[in-house]
């Protein structure tokens, strides 16, 4: 089969003839007709990312038809379309990920590729108004929105969310789900495009995080009721005064500095915050987000869609920043 290839840190991705993959009891072979991309395949070819392997087949992303099943029981899985849930071993737990948790796209070789092999209990069957190319976008950036926002958030209609570096994956899939659960959206980006795109989605205001007094900008008299950030950095001290009394802070990466900075625990206490840490999402976080995206009929936002062999200029556009919502590569 054809796949992309990562064969080392900062290597480009390339195209090339590999072995199928082999068939365990309860996993299935699938198809792929679309991958989508996600900061993570940035991180790993940067080498900033845990658990690093070479070769590796990145992309954590897919949706496909099932060409072959691991056991006579499941044929009847053959030909179906569907789309993966990549968080894998998640364990019994809702709180928390269990020790054995991975996401496939590295350590096991990912969605980057003309067929996949994933457990069973990965596939979800594919919304009938979703392209592939549309399936596809979903999963790993609709799934960590998702947890983020309510399973470790609680965000309720009517709140007031702040969502900081609109733009991105996680963050467009934020943005859809809390319009559509009746929140009022508030958002933040380095680009005036952005956040006009971002209002054409339904946020209420946006404010550019470049700008110096920025937070005075956006503020609401009673502040945000949730605040939704993926860089940390130094701006996070932002939210302790931004957030109104009994608000949630969430977050869902580092990319700025990889610490939390120096932050005022008196403000912290005084009004009693919840700063929350949330990574990908568990198997009901994702029968529930999909749940929703069948009842509401969403559409992901779609930056960009490649052919497969294109899938270096792919990266490299995400690590211009440029795009808004997912990037997609069209595997067949």
């Amino acid at each position: 089969m054809k796949a992309i290839v990562l064969d080392g840190i900062n290597l480009p991705l390339t195209i090339k003839n590999v072995s199928k993959p082999k068939l365990k009891a309860n996993e299935v072979l699938v198809k792929l007709k679309a991958a989508a991309l996600n900061r993570r395949d940035y991180w790993i070819q940067k080498g900033q990312y845990a658990g690093l392997k070479f070769p590796i087949i990145l992309g954590s992303d897919g949706a496909g038809v099932v060409a072959e099943v691991g056991s006579e029981s499941e044929k009847e899985w053959i030909g179906k379309e569907v789309l993966i849930n990549p968080s894998l071993n998640w364990g019994e737990s809702e709180a928390a990920q269990s020790t054995t948790f991975h996401i496939l796209g590295l350590p096991q070789d990912g969605t980057f590729a003309e067929y996949v092999s994933v457990p069973l209990q990965n596939l979800h069957i594919m919304p009938p108004h979703l392209t592939f190319e549309e399936a596809a976008a979903i999963p790993l950036a609709g799934l960590t929105a998702w947890r983020a926002l309510f399973s470790r958030a609680h965000l309720k209609r009517g709140e007031r969310l702040l969502l900081a570096g609109v733009g991105g994956g996680v963050a467009s899939f934020a943005l859809q789900w809390a319009v559509l659960a009746g929140a009022e959206v508030y958002v933040t980006s380095s680009k005036r495009e952005k956040i006009r795109k971002a209002l054409d989605l339904g946020a209420k205001a946006g404010a550019l995080y470049t700008d110096k007094n920025w937070a005075n900008k956006i503020h609401p008299n009673d502040g945000f009721d949730v605040i939704v950030d993926s860089a940390i950095g130094e701006g996070f001290n932002n939210y302790i005064e931004l957030a109104k009394p009994g608000g949630r802070i969430v977050f869902y990466g580092a990319t700025a500095s990889g610490n939390l900075p120096e932050l005022n625990a008196r403000k912290i206490f005084w009004k009693q915050l919840s700063i929350l840490g949330s990574t990908m999402g568990s198997p009901k976080d994702f029968h529930d987000m999909l749940a929703f995206v069948n009842k509401h009929q969403v559409k992901p936002v779609i930056d960009s869609i490649f052919p497969l062999a294109h899938a270096e200029e792919a990266v490299r556009k995400m690590d211009r920043s440029e795009q808004f919502g997912k990037l997609v590569l069209r595997v067949d």
